[in-house]
């Protein structure tokens, strides 16, 4: 089950997440077919993933994730939350 997301977290959808940047999975969609495949995929919260790239006009989102590149729908990544991560792995990203 995933745990509750406090208020004021920095999350956003896995879909927004710049080329290039990481982020800490925080939230996974509701537990049905599709949750349960990004499951077997690797994807759970707390893992950390990288955002290969995002294709235009809602197309298949790349992830790099232990070691390997996965897609996933851009709807699919709409419902992912992550938390992006300095390039150092740590802390929230903040803008400049």
């Amino acid at each position: 089950m995933t745990p509750p997301r406090h208020p004021g977290d920095p999350a956003v959808p896995l879909r927004d997440l710049p080329n290039g940047a990481f982020g800490r999975i925080a939230e996974m969609p509701a537990k049905d077919g599709c949750a349960e495949r990004l499951e077997a995929l690797g994807l759970r919260v707390g893992k950390v993933v990288e955002k290969v790239s995002g294709m235009p006009f809602h197309g298949p989102v790349t992830l790099q994730l232990d070691g390997r590149q996965i897609a996933i729908g851009w709807k699919i990544s709409s419902s992912v939350l992550v938390v992006p991560l300095s390039r150092s792995g740590g802390a929230p990203r903040h803008h400049e």
